[in-house]
């Protein structure tokens, strides 16, 4: 398999936008009116094959939002969450306070236990917290925190909100497609993600896969016209349309994006592929000196935090320009308790490309410290 991507693209090695193949961009290159027969279609089986990669079944519908993944993760937030209702929000960084952030924008009651950006989130303090608060009706958590890279256990925060009988929401926008899940087994009523992540499109939307007897209560309850999912999800289900314009070439983009996800082999083996990628990326840049933020145990294969090196002479704005100058786009840190940078291992990339990253990495680093 060889890297599609136009030549003229500087790979990114970040998590979003990504790096795409050639024939997801030349999806592109067409026009097709919001309701044409066509467009309808391929909504349609967009839909369809989001639940096949999750592995659920009819009890659980795909609704599509237009706008960033932060668009839906906010719609479900918004729109799912009764008016008397009470969220408890996991987080260990930037993106699960994030949901902090919309719940108090949307004036929404919630509880929050907060970790450190290096510390797993705990099943037990949520089945503690709901056994404490009978009001609350909703958890909400990140699966793989962009932040640090840390992959949180979603399975075993879900068993407790099953047992509490409460509803479960999770963001999955870097995980979804990327990280081999047993979604049926996770239990989520809902599960968040993006065009512009693991499946390797393009940004303009994102997918919310609903449990359909969730969904159905929530009639009414939307914070928001244009980001109410239910209204979005009857129309979807209904006459198959938008309520309002679609982004209907990032839609032909991540169509042609599935197809060649199933061609690959599936979320298992683009699975294989991005571990590969970040075996590669970890052994070359141990061999320069750099260390990464999180225990490897905790570490996940989507995204990499590393220290800055312990030297004065090193200035991440100068490495991340003479990077960018040799061809390679990383990622700026996002960690609050200490000086990282980002390196994405994602998106229409091979070992091969992290290989020749990790050479100009060593170039550059010997021309800022030496």
């Amino acid at each position: 398999m060889s890297n599609l991507s136009s030549a003229n693209d500087k790979p990114l090695f970040t998590p979003g936008p990504l790096t795409t193949s050639r024939t997801v961009k030349q999806a592109m290159l067409r026009d097709l009116g919001s309701r044409d027969g066509e467009f309808l279609r391929v909504v349609r089986e967009i839909r369809a094959q989001l639940l096949q990669v999750a592995g659920l079944g009819d009890d659980y519908t795909a609704g599509l939002m237009q706008g960033s993944g932060t668009f839906s993760v906010e719609a479900v937030i918004g729109s799912t969450i009764p008016p008397q209702g009470k969220v408890l929000i996991l987080a260990n960084g930037a993106y699960g306070k994030r949901m902090v952030a919309m719940a108090r924008a949307l004036r929404i009651e919630h509880t929050v236990i907060e970790y450190p950006e290096h510390c797993s989130t705990s099943a037990q303090d949520a089945a503690n917290a709901l056994a404490r608060d009978p009001a609350l009706t909703h958890v909400a958590m990140v699966h793989s925190e962009t932040t640090s890279g840390l992959v949180n256990d979603i399975a075993a925060v879900g068993a407790h909100v099953k047992t509490f009988g409460k509803k479960f929401i999770v963001d999955a926008m870097s995980s979804f497609g990327g990280i081999e899940t047993d979604w049926r087994a996770v239990g989520a009523d809902y599960i968040v993600s993006s065009a512009n992540k693991c499946i390797e499109g393009v940004p303009g939307f994102g997918f919310i896969l609903a449990r359909r007897s969730a969904l159905v209560e929530t009639e009414g309850w939307a914070r928001s016209l244009a980001m109410d999912l239910f209204a979005q999800i009857k129309g979807l289900e209904g006459d198959g349309q938008f309520r309002f314009t679609p982004p209907t070439h990032a839609l032909l983009a991540f169509y042609q994006a599935l197809d060649e996800l199933t061609r690959e082999g599936g979320v298992r083996a683009r699975a294989a592929r991005y571990r590969a990628n970040y075996q590669t990326l970890v052994a070359g840049t141990r061999a320069l000196g750099l260390r990464e933020y999180l225990d490897p145990r905790l570490q996940g294969h989507i995204i990499v935090s590393f220290l800055y090196p312990d030297d004065p002479r090193f200035d991440f704005k100068t490495f991340y320009e003479r990077l960018n100058e040799r061809g390679y786009v990383i990622y700026p840190g996002k960690v609050g308790s200490a000086n990282c940078f980002r390196i994405g291992c994602i998106g229409r990339l091979f070992p091969a490309d992290v290989q020749n990253l990790v050479n100009a990495m060593r170039v550059t680093l010997d021309e800022m410290l030496t």
